[in-house]
């Protein structure tokens, strides 16, 4: 029998074979513990000093005493958010860019028959940041005391009551007009451009209702100018306890709320993903940004990247069953 022979190196070589699984395995492990290694762009769709702004102000700093390198704000607004959202969309996939998302995300991406961007594929959501409840609101000379005494009313006279909007295609736009299909309630839409408009036409009475945002909506309503008749979150929200949800009064189905979240380009690590929500989770947890972000009538809440993935999902489904149901024609 021939002597075995062993070739010089074998037993180094057979260590680096078993070796090389587990050091591609650490590979993404070690990129999440260096990152980020230089400051963070926040990008937000919408000029300073509007609520995505104010939002994503609550969390920049906290998140950088997390994450110990800066976040820094960018406002790019125009077109609804959606020029801040393609910017996010294009950049480097390195957790160095990350855009803070609203449900206006997902009534664009029901609006608008081609966007420069998937508004689910493009992104590697991370984490809700808080919900805001909007408000079913009429001037304090209008009769109606309760959403169902509003909609009796709409009803006995189809097509004379209106309401305001912030838009077309606006968010506050899609819940009145869900609102009208659930209820069955003939109201006609005016839209104006922006929100001081729309609460101004309601305040001065050129206008019987509009369904809008709560933060903008309080000092009115607590100085009596405008009535609440409704919240359209599933529970009650805090900052008008006696106000009940539409749920409650009996329009099942109109669960509305506006959402904030964050999520990073598409092809990011996931244990970068991973790092960015610990720190949100942490963050959001705080009892200081709780009171912050409920002073802008916001609560507070953070999610899995896979629930907040569902959650776009489904908002968009719904919104764009809405637009089709109103006969809103794609953009």
């Amino acid at each position: 029998m021939h002597p075995i022979t062993r070739r010089p190196g074998g037993a180094l070589l057979s260590a680096l074979a078993l070796a090389f699984p587990a050091l591609i395995t650490l590979a993404p492990a070690a990129q999440a513990q260096e990152w980020p290694t230089r400051p963070i762009r926040m990008l937000v769709g919408f000029g300073p000093g509007g609520g995505t702004d104010i939002i994503a102000r609550m969390v920049a700093q906290p998140l950088a005493e997390q994450l110990g390198q800066a976040v820094v704000i960018e406002n790019k607004p125009g077109a609804g958010g959606t020029l801040a959202a393609n910017t996010v969309a294009r950049a480097a996939p390195d957790g160095h860019t990350v855009f803070v998302m609203n449900n206006g995300h997902a009534v664009s991406a029901a609006m608008y028959k081609q966007l420069p961007f998937d508004a689910v594929k493009d992104f590697a959501p991370v984490s809700t940041l808080c919900a805001q409840p909007l408000v079913v609101a009429v001037g304090k000379k209008n009769t109606a005391g309760d959403l169902p005494a509003f909609l009796s009313m709409a009803k006995a006279s189809p097509g004379k009551l209106n309401y305001a909007s912030v838009g077309v295609g606006s968010t506050q736009h899609f819940a009145a007009e869900l609102l009208r299909q659930i209820s069955g309630a003939d109201i006609q839409h005016i839209p104006y451009k922006g929100t001081p408009n729309a609460v101004a036409a309601v305040l001065g009475g050129e206008v019987d209702m509009l369904v809008e945002v709560a933060s903008p909506l309080l000092g009115h309503i607590r100085s009596g100018e405008l009535k609440a008749l409704a919240v359209t979150s599933p529970t009650r929200f805090g900052g008008l306890p006696t106000t009940p949800t539409a749920i409650e009064s009996g329009v099942q189905g109109f669960d509305v709320t506006t959402w904030y979240a964050l999520a990073f380009p598409a092809g990011t690590p996931a244990p970068v993903v991973e790092k960015m929500n610990r720190a949100l989770t942490t963050v959001l947890s705080s009892d200081a940004v709780k009171q912050q972000m409920l002073s802008s009538a916001c609560l507070a809440q953070a999610s899995t990247p896979q629930a907040l993935n569902q959650h776009l999902v489904a908002e968009i489904n719904r919104w764009d069953e809405v637009r089709s149901k109103a006969g809103i024609a794609k953009e």
